[in-house]
């Protein structure tokens, strides 16, 4: 009988260290898996279509980038050449990069460009305001082959000088630095 009992303690204890062992390998694979992003707080105007998930945030920091032209109402003004800024991602890794087009690429060779569908004013009236762009054109495979629209919010900054465009500076570039976070959606799975 104590053999017996022995025998079903033993068997009893192992299956708690199974059970605990799978416990906190579950647990060790939760923490690894990729978080899923949520997506933000924004106006109706710019949310994201339905049945889009947020695939990816990568935060910005670099330059709006303007030139001095003579615009279509008589007079000169700055008017936006393109960003360059680095995309990083929440571990503030360089995981790509934004240019002219409005165009982000990212190291793993996706690539998407887009055209703005709607804006609203920042909430810092000195930034760039916050967007709603519907991707256009896709190159290479990666993370952003399946991207169909993109959110530029949170931004900081960006905006043209208030002065310094006129007959005598016609071409002449200047550099806003500016901070914003994009959200890229794709279809939901």
């Amino acid at each position: 009988m104590r053999r017996f009992l022995l025998t079903i303690s033993a068997v009893v204890l192992i299956g708690l260290v199974v059970a605990a062992s799978g416990t906190a390998l579950a647990n060790a694979q939760a923490k690894d898996a990729p978080a899923k992003e949520e997506t933000p707080d924004v106006p109706d105007s710019i949310q994201a279509p339905t049945g889009e998930e947020v695939i990816l945030l990568a935060h910005a920091t670099g330059s709006q980038i303007y030139t001095c032209q003579f615009s279509a109402d008589g007079k000169f003004s700055w008017t936006l050449k393109g960003p360059d800024a680095e995309l990083k991602d929440r571990k503030d890794k360089v995981i790509g990069q934004h240019s002219a087009g409005p165009t982000w690429k990212l190291k793993d060779g996706s690539e998407v460009t887009g055209k703005a569908a709607a804006h609203v004013d920042a909430l810092d009236p000195g930034s760039i305001p916050w967007l709603l762009v519907k991707v256009v054109t896709h190159a290479g495979n990666g993370l952003l082959t399946n991207v169909t629209d993109i959110q530029r919010v949170h931004t900081h900054g960006g905006q043209p000088p208030a002065e310094g465009c006129d007959a005598a500076h016609k071409g002449d570039e200047t550099k806003s630095s500016y901070t914003a976070d994009y959200y890229f959606y794709a279809p939901a799975k």
